[in-house]
């Protein structure tokens, strides 16, 4: 199985779904991960600290490739949609990954929507027949502080079981420390690591596990039918 997760900035993957990245490069499947900006040049200027960070966060989820676009950081809903859907379309050309993972569509930040809605246009099925899947992660510090209004907040329908993946999830999260600001904080706020580890046992909860990471399900191909657990190859 192929696994593409679609990132606004430098840490939203391992926010959002290390877990479950972590979780499916174990056992084996191809994990690749895209992120569309630079995410830092709002605040500073220490890009190449941030990518090295990334970097760290990704080989310790046992990511493949990491590929960097570059873009302007808290500038992705100003650039024109196409901006955004061009590299995210020549990711699912090399990668032809059936499942592609992204950012909730309502979230507080306003890069996670233009990404949500760019990663959209870039899995419509005539121009992405290879992608069966398109999910949308929580992300801590953003998803949670959406509007209350129908159809803004998230409603997760699909639970991975991060159990066994849950501190290789945390131990990625700590790479991102060591950039110029920390994208760690403190306890309570949500990019702390216990922070990080009630989400998870929170999800979990909610789906009678240990520890999970909680997606919303935006399309399904169900090329095998309907099946439960691991989706079956053609």
């Amino acid at each position: 199985m192929k696994i593409l997760a679609v990132a606004a900035h430098p840490d939203d993957e391992t926010l959002g779904a290390g877990g479950t990245l972590a979780l499916h490069s174990a056992q084996g499947d191809e994990v690749w991960v895209c992120i569309l900006s630079e995410g830092v040049t709002s605040r500073h200027d220490q890009v190449e600290l941030q990518q090295e960070c990334a970097q760290r966060a990704c080989a310790t989820l046992g990511v493949r490739r990491v590929i960097f676009c570059m873009m302007p950081d808290q500038g992705l809903d100003v650039l024109p949609l196409t901006d955004l859907v061009t590299p995210i379309e020549q990711c699912i050309r090399d990668l032809e990954p059936e499942i592609v993972l992204t950012h909730f569509s309502h979230d507080a930040n306003q890069d996670h929507r233009a990404v949500f809605n760019a990663t959209l246009v870039a899995t419509r099925p005539p121009s992405a027949p290879c992608v069966r899947r398109v999910m949308c992660w929580e992300t801590p510090s953003s998803t949670e502080w959406a509007a209350p209004f129908p159809g803004s907040v998230f409603a997760p329908n699909v639970f991975v079981d991060i159990t066994t993946t849950l501190d290789v999830k945390l131990a990625a999260m700590k790479a991102y420390a060591d950039t110029h600001v920390s994208e760690v904080r403190p306890y309570p706020h949500p990019r702390s690591y216990e922070a990080l580890d009630v989400y998870a046992r929170r999800n979990g909860v909610a789906a009678g596990l240990h520890a999970a990471e909680a997606f919303m399900l935006v399309r399904e191909i169900a090329q095998a039918g309907l099946t439960c657990g691991r989706t079956r190859e053609p």
